[in-house]
């Protein structure tokens, strides 16, 4: 993410990864049977095959497997391969190959570049499998209906010819991605550009806060690292070796804690390699130096170290696309280069490349893909990074709902991830996300509509084999407390790396004080669950009395909310938990209000408020307005204002704020008229002058 200095909510992982558990069972024959010697003079259609079953990784109802196929017989196109598992394990997802289970049985089929398999050719996939109980090995395995024995049939005699099994390329990009999930990100930390890594506000880094987030069951921690600022300059470019040693020792502790560590080079990417275009060579330059030491210093680290070449690139002043792709193509390349002789763990080390500002645009994609294919390593991984619909993600432009246009820009960013890279065999980290307007607040968005993000993006990054790894500046998990800031949103985001949990077309129930109590009727979005109930507290409500449920309306009865309502304070009331066959239930809030009042005011430009008796009820959006109808401040191409950056309420203070990025873009002298959206479906408006420095405004 570039700079971001605020701080708000957090994150966690209801298992505790179990390390990594390894079992490799090898069929008759395949640890010293010989391959089908060339020579041999075998009949027509021989056919023989055996394969290598390996469980690279283990975790708690979760695992990692590894399937080799060497093909003994006559050369195939086209293989499908069959084994039924020991103890009710089944596939969840896989790579190389269209794997499906149903029951016991396993079925495994080529994809279109690894159909044809020669004479003792071998061709290789994986996938990710769920386990209870005992994760046994298979004991048999059929290829286009010929037992693998590890033997040919029908064959010729010929002398037997001693080989050994051929090394397998050291590392499986697809599985070491899938056991890095979930992932979360030190932010605002390392990557802060100021003098030390407390300079953006967050406390040093201790091991208690590490082993903290690994014992929440997080599997993998990004740590971005910004480096120009403990540099020397040209033409060593040396790092300073006491940040050097800070940097190394926090990796080491992650490390030493289990956690899969991506490393990179973060906000340079806008300090100096933006340059790039104006100046290449001195960049390049420095750029190849970074990642020398780099390379040199974590050369010998765990193989679970991750290299990430450069966080969010961009470039300033070039001519267009071509030449970013072009600028990109060859930073990846040079840090590819380089940490590939360096030797040592970096000849195989899993290296991260991002697409052009880590968008998954595809004209993005497509690009990144170009430079894939050129390099042609297998141990390399794609990243890209998600923030949501633009207008739903910081709340401008009318965008307060995640809607069928938000759902669909976040569907359609991950399947191109997924049709583009990971169809393709190339994992994807998407190596931060969460929401832009949490750069100012938690509560920029709606509580329910954004967990409702949260709930889809994770179920819909788990369906499309993409790993995640949350965005953590300090605004969700507390760095000392090590508490969550918003429980709710926690919840919702652990629950989604598993399942699907239903929600709601809305948390907040509104009554008005003024009118006598109605029922009121919701829309459950079920999301493959089936409603079960709905609670007060730990009160189970009564169906049929307190509520009724006709297909995906819920009905809360006129008594009940009377009943929970007591005196009708203004605000909430009650808060009731609809509860679903599967993940976490759903809050909604029962609200008395009335409209509220707006008073007179006057202010200048850098603070002004309204007076604002809320009476329970909560600020949704804002429109400004000219009299001729066009929009006044700022982004004017829409009416509706972005929220805590132009306006805000301060429900504490009775009053609504207009804030001094407002009134720079507003005319002065010119009459604004402001009409507030209360999420009871209220409106109000106002009006605001400006003259110089000062702003009266009125209610009429």
């Amino acid at each position: 993410m570039t700079a971001s200095r605020s701080r708000t909510p957090r994150a966690a992982r209801w298992w505790v990864g179990l390390g990594v558990l390894t079992a490799v069972a090898t069929l008759v024959g395949a640890s010293f049977s010989a391959p089908r010697p060339a020579s041999a003079e075998a009949t027509a259609d021989a056919a023989g095959c055996k394969v290598d079953y390996t469980v690279t990784s283990q975790w708690q109802n979760g695992f990692s497997g590894d399937v080799r196929i060497t093909n003994l017989g006559d050369a195939i196109n086209g293989w499908t391969l069959t084994w039924a598992f020991p103890n009710g394990q089944a596939v969840s997802q896989a790579w190389n190959a269209n794997v499906t289970s149903s029951g016991a049985t396993a079925t495994a089929t080529n994809v279109s570049y690894n159909a044809a398999i020669p004479t003792n050719g071998s061709v290789q996939f994986g996938f990710n499998g769920s386990w209870s109980g005992t994760n046994g090995v298979p004991t048999s395995f059929t290829l286009n209906g010929t037992a693998c024995t590890g033997g040919v049939a029908p064959t010729t005699t010929t002398t037997p010819v001693t080989t050994t099994t051929p090394n397998q390329p050291p590392g499986d990009a697809m599985a070491t991605v899938a056991a890095m999930q979930p992932g979360w990100n030190l932010g605002n930390s390392l990557d802060a550009t100021g003098s030390d890594e407390t300079s953006w506000g967050n406390p040093r880094i201790t091991e208690a806060l590490l082993d903290n987030v690994r014992s929440q069951g997080f599997n993998s921690i990004r740590i971005p690292v910004t480096w120009g600022q403990h540099q020397g300059s040209g033409p060593s470019y040396t790092i300073d070796p006491a940040y050097l040693s800070r940097v190394k020792e926090v990796v080491g502790w992650a490390l030493a804690d289990g956690f899969y560590v991506l490393l990179n080079v973060h906000h340079d990417s806008w300090q100096w390699i933006n340059t790039m275009p104006s100046d290449r060579a001195n960049v390049l330059a420095r750029y190849n130096a970074t990642w020398t030491q780099l390379a040199s210093a974590f050369k010998d680290s765990s193989s679970k170290l991750l290299l990430e070449s450069v966080n969010e690139p961009q470039f300033t002043g070039s001519s267009g696309d071509a030449q970013n792709a072009q600028l990109l193509g060859e930073l990846n390349t040079s840090f590819h280069r380089i940490v590939r002789a360096s030797g040592g763990g970096n000849a195989t080390r899993l290296l991260v490349l991002p697409t052009l500002h880590t968008s998954a645009d595809q004209a993005r994609i497509d690009e990144l893909n170009t430079t894939l294919t050129a390099l042609n390593d297998r141990n390399i991984a794609a990243t890209v990074h998600y923030y949501g619909y633009w207008p739903f993600s910081v709340n401008v432009a009318g965008g307060t709902r995640f809607d069928a246009t938000a759902q669909k820009d976040l569907t359609d960013y991950l399947d191109r991830a997924h049709d583009s890279f990971v169809a393709r065999g190339i994992p994807v980290i998407l190596g931060e996300y969460g929401l832009l307007g949490f750069d100012r607040h938690t509560g920029t968005i709606e509580q329910g509509e954004k967990l409702k993000f949260f709930e889809l993006f994770g179920y819909y990054a788990k369906q499309r084999k993409i790993t995640t790894m949350l965005w953590d500046n300090g605004q969700h998990l507390g760095r000392t407390s090590f508490q969550w800031s918003d429980p709710e949103l926690i919840a919702q985001i652990k629950s989604s790396w598993t399942t699907r949990s239903g929600t709601a077309s809305t948390d907040q129930v509104f009554s008005a004080k003024s009118s006598a109590i109605t029922a009121k009727t919701i829309t459950l979005n079920l999301n493959g669950t089936t409603f079960s109930g709905l609670r007060n507290g730990s009160a189970d409500l009564v169906r049929g009395t307190d509520y009724t449920v006709s297909g995906d309306q819920l009905t809360l009865s006129a008594a009940l909310i009377t009943r929970l309502s007591g005196a009708r304070a203004y605000g909430v009331n009650a808060t009731l938990s609809a509860r679903f066959s599967a993940g976490v239930p759903w809050r909604i809030d029962l609200i008395t209000y009335d409209t509220p009042v707006l008073q007179n005011a006057t202010g200048t430009t850098s603070a002004f408020s309204i007076p604002t008796n809320f009476r329970g009820d909560r600020l949704a959006t804002m429109e400004a307005k000219y009299a001729d109808g066009s929009n006044a401040g700022p982004q004017n191409w829409t009416s509706f204002k972005e929220y805590d950056h132009t306006f805000a309420p301060d429900y504490a203070a009775g009053a609504t704020l207009l804030k001094p990025e407002f009134f720079a873009e507003v005319n002065a002298g010119q009459r604004v008229t402001l009409t507030f959206h209360y999420w009871s479906g209220t409106t109000l408006t106002y009006h605001i002058t400006k003259n110089g420095t000062s702003v009266t405004g009125t209610t009429s």
